[in-house]
């Protein structure tokens, strides 16, 4: 009888240690955790990573500061330890950011635990690409959440940012992913019944209610009460705080002072919000509509077609006293002339702290800038002061330049000038606010509306935020939009007719005001340019006010 090793002689040994370091990872990295520079790990966090090894899917909404993105990469790290021959995928909204959450997840946490380098036979890192390999055959890299990632394979993923996708893109595109399940290394290479195969996590902060996410996020929490292999977990930024991860607690209520409340609400109190019932629009056609890659401050081609919205603000908070003009551009169907987009390429801000002349010529400016049309301004209460200085001669007032002197298309107002130029539409009447919601509906729930992408704030490069107002700040602007849409619901009068109330008393509807005169005025007179001169006089008559 031939001599047994040791290894052999304990082999019973070795796999009593290898089940409980699955089952206990955060042991496990305790035991391999140095004693001066290593990191020991909270509670919460142990938690996490028992569920990432336990569970066939976790559901995991954390705020920003809270370690989500380490915790995740560290339990991806331990999966490609134990299990050989097995390919994990983080996957995120861009390529590119997937694979910098990574290199710099992955050097931490080397750093912290530097044993695990022992396991590792390369790690490359590229600006779209990252690649870590293992001395047992596993593989970790990055997926882009998107239909670049179809017909890939991994036998597991873990994906980021998950509250921004829909679930049309997730059943195409990521689903299928996981679809062949890892076989194990040895003489029979079979496919493991209790191991967790084609599992899919997904971790993010808070997003919209009524999103795909959402529903997701419920059904499995619903699946969690049932025992049906799934689990949600998430926290506030309390917990984080109270044991010393992220921001401060000063710093944070700080954040709360100058951030929006419902941003707040989403990044550090995991609170998903927007409207439950009612909601304006549906969350997941909107957040499809932000396929706008590029802003505009001004137009690159004179004969693009370009519309601006402007609304007057009349806000009870006097730190977002701000008035709101959108800058829409028309694209057109080349044979009927209808339109086939709306594209927002800005919206930009002008603080009511400057008098009505101040702001006319800051809209004239706009309007010359963009060779705007036509320029809907909202007539009704403060916007009439504005409507008054917009129909005088106005003069830059740091160049000297003449801005010229409007005239309304709709009213009998009387401008200062006989030579004024005519491209101003007066919203003085409240009677076509239904047509101005079931018009914004329309773009939306048809894809005509295209806003600007999401961008975090992580993703801008150098040159971008020396170029702030220009390459930064039109994202930003195109966020709170979202969050103003987000917050209305859908209210029917009395009448008949219908109006939008705010879910949130303190989130302004500006900015969606401005966009909405927009759209109203492109759909109701400019949706199709082969009208005749006598229907079009018919439809502006129904707008005209003496």
């Amino acid at each position: 009888m031939a001599h047994k090793t040791d290894f052999e002689l304990n082999l019973n040994k070795w796999i009593e240690f290898c089940s409980w370091a699955k089952f206990y990872p955060d042991l496990f990295l305790d035991l391999i955790r140095p004693e001066k520079g290593g990191l020991n790990m909270h509670s919460d966090q142990r938690v996490y990573l028992r569920s990432v090894l336990r569970f066939f899917s976790v559901y995991g909404v954390f705020p920003r500061g809270w370690s989500k993105t380490f915790t995740e990469v560290l339990g991806m790290i331990l999966v490609c330890i134990f299990f050989p021959d097995i390919t994990i995928a983080l996957t995120a909204q861009t390529k590119e950011n997937a694979a910098e959450l990574m290199k710099d997840k992955v050097i931490e946490i080397l750093r912290y635990y530097p044993l695990l380098e022992n396991e590792i036979v390369s790690k490359k890192f590229s600006k779209g690409d990252a690649e870590v390999v293992f001395k047992n055959g596993s593989r970790m890299d990055n997926l882009v959440n998107g239909h670049q990632s179809k017909g890939q394979r991994r036998k597991r993923i873990n994906i980021e940012e998950s509250a921004l996708l829909n679930n049309e893109m997730f059943q195409d595109a990521l689903k299928p992913i996981v679809e062949v399940p890892r076989t194990t290394v040895g003489t029979y290479a079979i496919v493991d019944p209790e191991e967790l195969n084609q599992q899919i996590n997904f971790f993010s902060t808070a997003g919209f209610r009524g999103s795909d996410e959402f529903v997701r996020s419920v059904d499995m929490v619903k699946n969690m009460i049932n025992l049906k292999g799934e689990i949600v977990l998430g926290s506030s930024f309390w917990l984080a705080t109270w044991y010393g991860r992220g921001s401060t607690k000063s710093q944070i209520f700080q954040k709360k002072r100058e951030m929006s409340p419902i941003a707040f609400a989403q990044n550090y109190e995991s609170k998903w919000v927007g409207a439950t019932d009612g909601a304006l629009v549906n969350i997941n056609k909107l957040i499809n509509c932000r396929s706008l890659t590029k802003p505009l401050i001004k137009t690159e081609d004179k004969m693009d077609e370009y519309f601006i919205g402007v609304d007057v603000a009349r806000s009870e908070s006097t730190a977002n006293n701000q008035s709101s003009a959108a800058v829409c551009r028309v694209k057109r169907n080349k044979k009927t002339g209808r339109v086939n987009t709306i594209e927002l390429v800005n919206t930009i801000n002008i603080s009511n702290t400057m008098n009505f002349t101040a702001q006319a010529c800051e809209v004239k400016k706009l309007k010359r800038d963009f060779y705007a049309r036509m320029v809907i301004v909202d007539g009704n209460g403060l916007g009439a002061g504005l409507v008054d200085e917009l129909l005088k001669e106005s003069t830059d007032p740091i160049t000297g330049e003449s801005l010229g002197c409007w005239d309304t298309i709709n009213t009998d107002n009387m401008p200062e000038t006989s030579d004024s130029d005519k491209c101003l539409f007066d919203m003085k009447a409240q009677s076509y606010q239904t047509k101005v919601i079931t018009n914004f509906i329309d773009s939306v729930d048809s894809g005509k509306l295209r806003l600007l992408q999401k961008r975090k704030e992580n993703e801008f490069t150098t040159k971008e935020r020396e170029n702030y107002i220009e390459k930064v700040l039109p994202y930003i602007q195109t966020d709170f939009l979202f969050e103003e849409i987000a917050n209305l619901k859908l209210k029917t009068l009395p009448s008949g007719g219908l109006t939008v109330d705010k879910t949130v008393r303190k989130i302004n509807k500006d900015r969606w005001s401005a966009l909405a005169y927009c759209i109203f005025y492109i759909m109701e007179f400019e949706n199709n340019i082969k009208l005749n001169e006598k229907s079009e006089l018919e439809l502006l008559e129904q707008y005209t006010f003496v």
